[in-house]
């Protein structure tokens, strides 16, 4: 319940407000509400931004390592057949293996591309439009 008013008067009740003011009120408020999650979302993004920055320098380091080990792994495995086979045929061999190992996921990369297509979120489109719906629908009420 609220006071009564300095001047004794009735009690103001938001009912008596003009309807254009209410509708003024209710825009500065969204639009306070949505700077205020712009705002948030910035910030979190930011920071969020930083730690992707650090994990993929580490995620990058990780990947030469990585291939300087394949290389090394490659060469370990021509000098292996090399002890049986001559060092030409050791290295064709590895390099027949790796190629069919390429061409594989090349083809399975190709089949995650193809059923990913269209690159559009679909689904946040579908929820936005769902959304201003409703909010149309209860402003016409």
């Amino acid at each position: 319940m609220q006071p009564p008013p300095p001047g004794g008067g009735p009690t103001p009740h938001r009912s008596d407000e003009p309807v254009s003011e209410l509708v003024q009120r209710a825009s500065q408020q969204l639009t306070e509400l949505v700077r205020g999650e712009l705002r948030l979302a910035q910030a979190e993004m930011k920071e969020k931004g930083k730690r992707y920055g650090k994990g993929g320098g580490l995620f990058g380091g990780a990947g030469i390592v990585g291939f300087l080990m394949l290389q090394t792994l490659v060469a370990t495995a021509i000098a292996a057949l090399a002890v049986a086979l001559p060092v030409w045929a050791a290295a064709l061999i590895v390099t027949a293996v790796l190629g069919v190992i390429a061409a594989v996921m090349a083809m399975s990369g190709k089949k995650q591309v193809d059923q990913a297509a269209p690159p559009a979120p679909e689904q946040t489109v579908e929820s936005v439009k769902a959304d201003v719906a409703e909010i149309k629908e209860r402003a016409q009420r």
